[in-house]
């Protein structure tokens, strides 16, 4: 993540601006419906004449295949969102700086994963984001550790230090990464909102809005997690702090059932903005259609606090998401192609709108 010095101004007009422009290069729908009908190569191709020729010129010689798509991706995003923190100054630097946080907290729980299940470290090192604060050479060490207590360790100067060495002892009693990686969310979105609420500024507000709402969705896909893996675990105990729609307590009663989960959504100040998402989640069979939906849902809320107020963090935020949502489905694409999978199977693994 670059640092700069500002001036304390915020140029929320030319940051969004640029930030359009981008959007209309990002991948559409119709674009999906062609990868699937590819192999690896020929995606790697496809990419070649799209904004990820660059990346892909670059890495050619090195890599093939869907490790050239991994690493091409994951080289695209850090550059776009490290654009991001170029073009800003002021308050909205600030933003900006700590919503991409959360490809550390990301990195985190991909390392722990990883360890977790004794994956090779070159395929976990596919599947990091170099658009946090975390620089390279630390993220390398990370992916090298024999454990997750040696993990743990190595993040004792950072700020989830603490968080993960009090919760790495639920770890050793439920043998589930639950409490490890709800310690990495809760951090994350406790310096996220940090001061953010106590302002009148309306697009402060709706900064404010949307992490709410993002934290809200957080809460609802741990606690089907949580419900799913039958552990000994209440949601309560897990809660993320900051969210409008759920207290802890009502939490752990719906937890249990998608259908009251999504029946206290829809009567919930998100129903009207979430209608179609709300049916899409109604028709999930799945854990992962259940997160994908959400994934949309949120995508599809960021969208319309961009409208409500276009000069402000939301429509920067949006374009994350959305930038993130290209990246997650190229590479579901590929890899699904690659383990050959069927059309409509990969197709199930997209977030599409």
């Amino acid at each position: 993540m670059s640092v700069k010095e500002t001036d304390g101004t915020s140029n929320y007009e030319y940051v969004t601006a640029r930030v359009q422009a981008r959007r209309a290069a990002l991948f559409d729908d119709e674009d999906y419906r062609k990868l699937v009908r590819m192999g690896p190569s020929e995606i790697a191709r496809y990419m070649e004449e799209t904004e990820y020729e660059e990346e892909v010129n670059a890495l050619g010689s090195r890599y093939d295949g869907v490790d050239l798509i991994e690493h091409a991706l994951n080289r695209n995003l850090a550059k776009h969102f490290n654009d991001l923190l170029r073009w800003a100054d002021g308050e909205l630097y600030e933003f900006i700086a700590r919503y991409l946080r959360k490809f550390d907290a990301w990195n985190v729980k991909t390392v722990i994963r990883g360890v977790y299940s004794d994956s090779e470290s070159e395929a976990v090192e596919e599947d990091l984001i170099y658009a946090g604060e975390f620089d390279r050479q630390f993220l390398d060490r990370l992916v090298e550790a024999g454990s997750i207590e040696e993990v743990v360790e190595m993040l004792d100067r950072t700020r989830y230090g603490e968080p993960l060495s009090e919760a790495y002892g639920s770890y050793e009693e439920t043998g589930v990464l639950i409490p490890l990686e709800n310690a990495v969310d809760r951090t994350y979105y406790e310096g996220l909102m940090s001061g953010v609420t106590e302002t009148d500024n309306r697009a402060n507000q709706l900064y404010a809005e949307f992490l709410q709402a993002e934290i809200d969705f957080r809460n609802a896909r741990n606690a089907l997690r949580i419900a799913r893996s039958n552990a000994d675990i209440d949601p309560a105990d897990y809660f993320i702090e900051g969210g409008e729609l759920f207290r802890a307590s009502e939490l752990s009663q719906i937890s249990n059932s998608l259908d009251e989960l999504v029946t206290f959504i829809r009567d919930s100040t998100y129903g009207d903005d979430l209608s179609e998402a709300l049916d899409e989640l109604e028709r999930a069979d799945s854990l992962i259609g259940f997160e994908h939906a959400l994934d949309a849902a949120l995508l599809e809320y960021s969208d319309h606090l961009s409208h409500v107020f276009p000069l402000s963090i939301c429509p920067v935020l949006a374009y994350v998401l959305a930038k993130e949502r290209e990246v997650d489905n190229i590479r579901a694409i590929a890899r699904g192609r690659e383990a050959g999978l069927s059309e409509d199977e990969i197709e199930n693994e997209l977030v599409m709108l």
